[in-house]
């Protein structure tokens, strides 16, 4: 593969005229393999569709179905200014009752966590009231970004029994299910809802997005086996990097 002028990336690829796959569509797989294997980085930019075609001796509207393909799929996106663009890489997560930290990691992701807030206090009426607490009880009120290989991912605020509260250091080295499973604490159950809005500017600057950018909801409640509440969470994703999976059965 070739650098073009002002870096714009050559995709070498042969197109077989005489196999019954579209023209359109081997170019899209080859492009999408390029991407796949690494060689079209996120954020790297493809010739115009003029150039493509000239270079590769198809027709103009061939290239853009061939880009249109890949722009459907997720993996290219076109900038009014700046042309087509490999998109950055999402983290896709399975809507399971697991951390962020450890699906990162398992992902061979380099997750990393900064702690923002880290405060032990008397719980509001609402936070009692969520985590049934006896009267006297503190909360830790933590929020906290989580990084992907340096980029934020997502911010994340918890409230918890400080009877259960793991240390700044810890949730700072490891995700907040991992630093209680230590303590032998063990989530069992979750109430989950996912939702979406638009960023405000506390969001932007601390997840490195736009204000008004969309983001992904989620609110979570977790219980133990005895059925005590664990903890709740309001976290937010940046939609452009992250998304949900979810499996569903016929029943």
């Amino acid at each position: 593969m070739a650098v073009a002028p002002q870096d714009r990336f050559q995709v070498q690829l042969t197109l077989d005229r005489s196999a019954g796959s579209p023209l359109y569509m081997q170019l899209a797989r080859g492009i999408e393999a390029a991407i796949r294997s690494g060689e079209l980085t996120p954020g790297s930019r493809l010739e115009n569709e003029l150039e493509l075609a000239g270079r590769l001796g198809l027709s103009r509207p061939t290239v853009r179905q061939g880009i249109q393909e890949l722009v459907d799929k997720g993996l290219l996106v076109r900038k009014r200014g700046v042309g087509t663009q490999v998109v950055e890489s999402q983290v896709n997560r399975p809507v399971a009752l697991t951390s962020l930290y450890d699906d990162l990691a398992r992902a061979g992701k380099n997750p990393s966590t900064e702690v923002i807030e880290y405060r032990i206090g008397r719980p509001s009426a609402e936070a009692a009231g969520r985590l049934l607490l006896e009267p006297g009880e503190l909360v830790l009120e933590l929020m906290r970004v989580r990084s992907s290989d340096g980029e934020p991912l997502a911010l994340m605020r918890n409230t918890l029994p400080e009877r259960i509260a793991p240390t700044r250091e810890e949730l700072t080295a490891r995700g907040l299910y991992a630093a209680l499973r230590e303590r032998g604490v063990i989530s069992a159950v979750a109430h989950q809802r996912i939702g979406a809005i638009t960023a405000d500017e506390e969001h932007a600057g601390l997840l490195g997005e736009t204000v008004g950018a969309p983001l992904l909801v989620m609110d979570r409640k977790s219980f133990s086996n005895d059925g005590a509440v664990i903890e709740y969470g309001h976290h937010l994703y940046r939609a452009s990097r992250y998304s949900f999976e979810v499996t569903l059965v016929d029943g």
